[in-house]
């Protein structure tokens, strides 16, 4: 039988870990415990690193990030690197965004997002007539509720019954009734701004974060615009790739042990605890297994001889994506690094999504164009749009059909609001399905944070770090405590490799 690789590490060796997928969180695992002493071979399925944190290139000289686009929360990768002794500069470099988001309303009004928090409501007044004040007031709301919680709800396990035994819980606890604990996202929103829709479709907009919809997802989630607001939104040198690629080199200088190509095929176990793993290549024995892929794949597949946590299994899924990847003939001045062009009609395009579980006619695009930022990504006069569609994971639906009509519906959204014909400038092309997010990374359905967060108590039924039934075995990534989304994958992988060090 072989074994989790040797190497030299910074602390006394400990017991060696297999990671299950190499995804931003396994990575981030990874490091974490090379740094604590363990040796840790982290097995992928695909032939190279980053989960949706991929990137590939078009014919023509395009170059695009698979998955995610918005980079928030630098510290929590800085912080990888000082704990291994490095510099972060000297392996990752980014800068700070402003403006932050391009705005495009139905109705032709274009709004635009800046970092200062100042001028940002200055340009709401201006743009909508809500006045600066109370904008900032608002924002300041979500800054505190982000500072009061997060050490609670984001950095720490849920699961674990010390957690609210501190004074971190105490100043969290005192300052959700500010939020409207027993409301929603669209209800605190429209209390804040009750005559301008428009800001409140802006507002509500932070629910996609996490995969949820607005007009269900509790008051507490309006703490996340915070993160672009007053932590600010980032842009990595040479992309979001970047990020993955910087700690997988970090990752092998501390030992790790990348083995891709070679996919998990079973996570063993004996006794009540986790022996090895089993995969098409070998046997390896790992009495501690943490599992970076969504946790509906590792208990059905993975663990077939185990029962599962049906209760957390059966929570609803989040929102997926349907991601067009255009390469495009010209230059669009008007657009920066983020662009939202936002349907007329919000509250229906959720329902669509997470009640009839289809795309509306109308929807809200997101354009990303990294080459705004890395003139390399698109040949010169040339973009790379990374044009992205909210919509529900894969359930069986006709996705042929809704491809061919969520195109034309994005076409129709960015031809008004450009006054331009898309169309004849896209000179390549690729689509990614929530049933090709499915087969590519594993996750159920193609949905992107795991479960929504559309009820109140959602963050305490997501699954938690470990597993309550067997001894060794922790899990990291989107479809666990504290959720999708870069900076909460970090978490989790944090989360989970504490847990291991301190057990």
């Amino acid at each position: 039988m072989a074994s989790g690789s040797s190497r030299r590490s910074l602390a006394a060796p400990k017991r060696p870990v297999a990671v299950v997928g190499a995804g931003i969180g396994g990575i981030a695992a990874a490091v974490r415990l090379a740094v604590a002493g363990h040796r840790v071979t982290v097995f992928e399925a695909q032939a190279s690193f980053g989960g949706k944190m991929h990137q590939f290139d078009l014919p023509g000289g395009y170059r695009f990030d698979a998955g995610p686009s918005l980079f928030t929360l630098p510290a929590l990768v800085d912080e990888l690197f000082r704990l291994a002794g490095r510099r972060p500069e000297d392996y990752f470099r980014y800068e700070r965004l402003d403006p932050i988001t391009q705005y495009f309303f139905a109705d032709g009004t274009r709004l635009t997002a800046w970092a200062d928090e100042a001028r940002f409501a200055a340009e709401i007044e201006t743009k909508l007539g809500v006045p600066a004040a109370e904008v900032r007031r608002f924002l300041r709301s979500s800054g505190r509720a982000y500072n009061a919680t997060a050490q609670t709800f984001l950095h720490k396990s849920l699961h674990r019954t010390q957690t609210y035994f501190s004074a971190d819980t105490l100043r969290a606890m005192a300052v959700l009734p500010e939020l409207g604990l027993l409301s929603t996202m669209h209800a605190r929103h429209r209390r804040a701004f009750p005559q301008e829709p428009r800001l409140v479709q802006l507002f509500d907009r932070f629910a996609t974060y996490n995969g949820s919809d607005p007009y269900q997802a509790p008051a507490t989630l309006s703490l996340i615009p915070h993160l672009e607001h007053g932590l600010g939104a980032y842009y990595p040198e040479g992309g979001i790739y970047s990020i993955a690629q910087s700690l997988v080199r970090l990752a092998e200088e501390l030992g790790v042990q990348f083995r891709y190509a070679e996919p998990v095929e079973e996570i063993l176990t004996a006794g009540g605890r986790v022996t090895g793993i089993r995969t098409a290549q070998d046997v390896y024995d790992f009495g501690l297994v943490v599992s970076n892929a969504d946790v509906m794949p590792t208990y059905r597949r993975l663990l077939p001889h185990q029962p599962a946590p049906e209760r957390t299994l059966a929570q609803p899924r989040s929102s997926s994506a349907l991601i067009f990847y255009w390469g495009m003939a010209r230059e669009f001045p008007e657009l920066g690094l983020h662009n939202i062009f936002f349907s007329a009609d919000y509250q229906h395009e959720f329902e669509a999504i997470f009640q009839q579980h289809t795309v509306a006619d109308d929807v809200t695009v997101y354009v990303n164009i990294t080459s705004k930022k890395t003139p390399a990504d698109a040949p010169p006069g040339h973009e790379n749009w990374f044009v992205m569609v909210n919509v529900p994971h894969d359930q069986g639906q006709d996705w042929e059909a809704l491809c061919r009509q969520t195109r034309a519906a994005v076409l129709r959204r960015l031809n008004q609001a450009l006054g331009t014909d898309v169309a004849p400038l896209i000179r390549a092309e690729r689509v990614w399905t929530p049933p090709g997010i499915a087969h590519d990374t594993s996750s159920f359905g193609g949905a992107l944070y795991g479960s929504s967060s559309n009820t109140l108590l959602a963050a305490f039924l997501r699954h938690p770090n470990f597993s309550r039934q067997l001894e060794g075995l922790y899990f990291c990534g989107g479809s666990v405590h504290p959720g999708g989304g870069i900076p909460l994958c970090l978490l989790s992988a944090k989360i989970a490799a504490d847990l291991i060090n301190n057990s």
